[in-house]
């Protein structure tokens, strides 16, 4: 079962650095790295804290055999010897739950955050959007402090986090803590909702066909499996203390490898886009010189100051094409193909 949780967390890990190359390599190609955003360099450290995430959720089961300070009655708490092996098992357990806590915290929050980044650049020239962005930014930074704060104090002192005997506690058992799951699942639910509530009231108005508008609220919507995701893993924890909680963490796993590639499909596409119409407009210009070419090599000649003829220099286009395309890249979601 650990080997199926292992196999499954790090293909999910594969396939999401894989987004993130495809999303990166689409934006240097459009704004080269001078025309990089703070989400796209955040995006890069989110790829790392998803690594350490996967890393932590692996140590869990193959370290420390899925235990930790939870689980136990008050006599198997008293019996158990501190210098046996299980003893060290639920401690080091114990602390990479929590760590795992801080880390899937963490990663899920600086997504929100790159999300919210995104919006502001696409509706930067939408006045009545502003406020909204605003709130957002707000929202994301006011539930991740929150959110974390309930993480490292909701069990005082700090130490019993890890501690066998006495029983130190529902709050202070991380794998199955009340305040992390409630504190968790509500604020991360109400920052995704309020994050999606952006961009699809501008896709439901925008004038572009129905498959293209259909398909980008699909991929806008992706965060409400993130939510079901989330409210399912307090679920199971809550139903099923103990073996609810190895269930949890593969569906954390799961969670944050949706969240990952939900946030970056929207630049995926945009950038498919955009370079689709770039290559277009490359194939057409290549024609149109062909035909001058061949006009030419059939005794045909025009003035230079003829539009019907005058042709932009190969080596103007570029740069032609990198300024209409950042130009077009904000509103790129809300035009006809």
């Amino acid at each position: 079962m650990a080997t199926d949780f292992n196999t499954e967390a790090f293909t999910l890990l594969g396939v999401g650095v894989l987004v993130v190359a495809v999303r990166t390599a689409s934006r240097l190609s459009i704004a080269g790295i001078k025309g990089l955003w703070l989400d796209d360099y955040l995006m890069l450290f989110a790829t790392v804290i998803y690594g350490l995430e996967t890393g932590t959720a692996y140590a869990v089961g193959a370290w420390w055999h899925g235990l930790a300070n939870n689980g136990m009655t008050d006599e198997q708490r008293r019996t158990l010897d501190p210098s046996s092996q299980e003893y060290q098992f639920r401690q080091n357990g114990s602390k990479t739950q929590l760590l795992g806590w801080s880390l899937y915290t963490l990663l899920l929050w600086v997504l929100k955050l790159c999300m919210i980044i995104f919006y502001q650049r696409l509706t930067q020239s939408l006045d009545h959007m502003k406020m909204r962005v605003r709130v957002g930014y707000a929202v994301v930074i006011g539930t991740y402090l929150a959110t974390e704060l309930s993480i490292l104090f909701g069990c005082h002192p700090f130490h019993k986090n890890w501690q066998i005997y006495p029983n130190p506690g529902n709050h202070c058992q991380p794998a199955i803590s009340r305040i992390d799951l409630y504190v968790t699942v509500v604020l991360n639910v109400f920052s995704d909702a309020y994050l999606l509530s952006i961009p699809i009231p501008m896709l439901m108005k925008a004038d572009v066909p129905l498959v293209q508008k259909l398909s980008l609220i699909f991929i806008f919507s992706g965060a409400i499996f993130v939510m079901a995701a989330g409210i399912l893993r307090a679920a199971l924890v809550l139903e099923d203390p103990i073996g609810g909680a190895q269930a949890a963490g593969s569906w954390a796993v799961r969670e944050t490898f949706v969240a990952v590639v939900v946030c970056n499909l929207p630049l995926v596409y945009q950038g498919g886009r955009l370079l689709t119409k770039s290559t277009a407009a490359r194939n057409l210009f290549s024609r149109a010189t062909s035909r001058q070419g061949y006009a030419s090599r059939q005794g045909y000649s025009k003035s230079s100051d003829n539009s019907n003829f005058e042709m932009t220099s190969t080596s103007s286009v570029p740069g032609a094409e990198f300024d209409a395309r950042r130009t077009e890249s904000k509103q790129e979601f809300f035009k006809a193909p």
